[in-house]
């Protein structure tokens, strides 16, 4: 039955620029070497996630979302995605810089590829001294410049830094220019889609001395080329209160610091409920049925539930539903 807190197993997604945190810190399970992503929940092809606790356990999300349907999504979710989950949920452990990339918007995505777009946010959970992402630009520039740049191999001397602490939260419009840079652990919540288009990659070769696969043409439709790029959000900490840090129309999401015991009441929210701990540790139940979440987990609450208790002595969450 759809009367508990589901947990998946994460996938595990070894990178060139992937380190050991979600390893040693995380505690994720893998014989892998340089893990650079966990899939916490996921409908991508060939990487859909699959339950590992209670009744459900061994069936995977879209069977679950195929039998149950809106009683896991949400009427009107229901309606617009039917039997595909619209978010994928990851931790990210950047030991080196990501490639410099952007990601085209719905329509392009939709066109090229048949898939949704990937509008996506940020919570840096850890940021090693002096770690920062890449934003944008920084000043506007043309197609005709922009290609200069990548000619010459100097298109970092016009992307934007942003130094970055743990805490700190981003949106991440289609078409930026953007990338993690080394030392940053952060969560990330985005459409469902794996379309990326890399433009830059720090000349990195593989064990074999291959280079990865650069989609400079595709990338050029998708771009913004301004430098009027506003990712950081700013918001709220107040304990025991689901402050708003992204809005959009893909995913909202609600930063939540427990210390107690917090109720929350979903009956006029017409979706499923993801929380991710960001710290700490809490006890979530619904239907009287409970499950822990640590710190580094996920949890998925089906849309069915109406209301949700969650117990910790104090504990940090990121709240999203679409």
């Amino acid at each position: 039955m759809l009367n508990y807190p589901l947990k998946f197993t994460p996938i595990l997604k070894e990178k060139i620029w992937g380190g050991t945190k979600l390893i040693t810190q995380f505690n994720k399970k893998s014989t892998l070497n340089n893990i650079g992503e966990s899939w916490e929940i996921s409908d991508v092809e060939e990487s859909i996630s699959i339950v590992c606790n209670g009744n459900l356990k061994g069936l995977s999300l879209r069977k679950i979302l195929t039998k149950y349907k809106s009683d896991l999504l949400g009427k009107n979710n229901y309606v617009n995605f039917g039997n595909k989950f619209p978010l994928l949920i990851k931790f990210i452990d950047a030991k080196q810089d990501l490639s410099v990339q952007v990601h085209p918007d719905s329509e392009l995505s939709k066109t090229r590829h048949n898939s949704f777009g990937k509008m996506e946010m940020w919570y840096v959970m850890q940021a090693e001294e002096n770690a920062r992402l890449i934003l944008g630009f920084k000043e506007r520039i043309t197609l005709k410049q922009y290609v200069s740049l990548l000619g010459e191999n100097n298109i970092l001397s016009a992307l934007n830094d942003v130094y970055v602490k743990t805490g700190d939260a981003f949106f991440i419009e289609t078409g930026t220019v953007h990338a993690i840079g080394a030392g940053v652990v952060l969560a990330e919540i985005q459409q469902t889609s794996d379309v990326t288009y890399r433009i830059y990659d720090f000349d990195r070769v593989d064990e074999q001395g291959n280079s990865r696969e650069l989609h400079t043409e595709l990338a050029v439709d998708a771009i913004n080329f301004s430098n009027k790029i506003d990712a950081e959000r700013s918001y709220n900490k107040e304990v025991n209160v689901l402050n708003e840090v992204v809005k959009c129309e893909y995913f909202k999401t609600n930063f939540i610091p427990i210390v107690g015991k917090k109720e929350i009441d979903y009956s006029q929210t017409d979706s499923f409920v993801i929380f991710m701990c960001v710290e700490g540790s809490a006890e979530i139940s619904i239907f009287n049925n409970s499950e822990i979440i640590e710190f580094g987990e996920t949890l998925l609450i089906p849309a069915i539930a109406k209301k949700v208790i969650i117990i910790s002595e104090n504990c940090k969450l990121l709240e999203v539903t679409v």
